[in-house]
């Protein structure tokens, strides 16, 4: 399929993972051939240091350099979305002031995790986010992690906001994001944050994914939310089938340890990853190997 030109911030962004050698540091070189491996692959814009680029465990300095070489080897100018986000509103509002927000063009803020705030709570996090942020806000709901789901009345009340642009929804309550959907402000993203839910949430007024396996198979993947944003919902169905398949085996030992370890099988980088989590077991590469084989996808 073509690409396309879509609208800022909607398509495919692969959540970037950070590449790193045996020794846990990490892999610049690696770093630029993936960003080079998915601009090829037509994604239409960049997430650095979510969740899948293992942002719990690198340092400031780290996530500076990160985002200097992500920049330098931006080929095409994709949009770049940032990873900003904690339990500590103060802490986080101090981050805010102190980052050089130069060619970031949004940022992705985690719902607050562990401290199970109220909706109140949540509402009066981000709002302070989104007051202090030079640059639009998407919320990121990912109950899985939080500990908490935020409702679909606290992101319509947040939607609102006009610095808050968006949520990536990762519930995979169909219901929710349908609620989202059909009563959100006509400008507000609705974003699927599950790889195989996107179809389905494009179907509803979604806007397109911050994948994982978009890392692995940028082409294969973009074709889908291309198909399915331009309406060809026969040709995104089958393709979807193959992720689908896929799809349980990326998180079986932990994210971004199976992604990783496609990646190492397809000779783009090296399947490190940081502890607490653990390198993709051999039983997990032979799983995938055979997997990628069956459904005939390739990068």
């Amino acid at each position: 399929m073509q690409s396309q030109t879509l609208p800022k911030f909607h398509g495919v962004a692969p959540a970037l993972v950070t590449p790193m050698f045996a020794d846990r540091s990490i892999d610049w070189k690696g770093l630029e051939k993936l960003i080079a491996h998915v601009s090829q692959g037509g994604v239409d814009y960049l997430v650095v240091q979510g969740t899948t680029g293992e942002s719990a465990t690198t340092t400031a300095d780290e996530k500076k350099q990160i985002v200097s070489t992500i920049q330098t080897s931006n080929s095409r100018n994709l949009p770049i979305v940032y990873g900003l986000g904690g339990n500590n509103t103060e802490n986080l509002l101090k981050q805010i002031k102190e980052t050089d927000f130069s060619g970031i063009d949004a940022i992705l803020s985690v719902c607050p995790y562990y401290n199970k705030p109220s909706a109140r709570g949540v509402i009066a996090h981000y709002q302070a986010i989104a007051d202090a942020c030079p640059v639009p806000v998407i919320m990121y709901n990912i109950p899985g992690r939080t500990g908490i789901n935020m409702s679909a009345e606290t992101v319509l009340t947040l939607a609102e906001h006009n610095n808050i642009i968006g949520v990536k929804e990762a519930s995979c309550i169909i219901e929710q994001c349908m609620e989202i959907a059909f009563h959100k402000p006509e400008d507000f993203l609705l974003i699927s944050g599950d790889d195989v839910q996107a179809v389905p949430i494009i179907s509803i007024g979604g806007v397109g994914v911050m994948s994982v396996i978009a890392n692995a198979f940028p082409r294969q993947f973009t074709d889908m939310i291309h198909a399915a944003l331009a309406g060809d919902y026969k040709t995104a169905q089958k393709a979807l089938a193959a992720f689908l398949t896929i799809d349980p085996y990326l998180y079986e030992e932990g994210n971004p340890v199976g992604v990783k370890k496609i990646l190492a099988l397809q000779g783009m980088i090296q399947g490190q990853v940081r502890m607490p989590l653990a390198e993709g077991s051999d039983a997990l590469g032979n799983k995938l190997k055979e997997i990628i084989t069956q459904v005939k996808l390739s990068n």
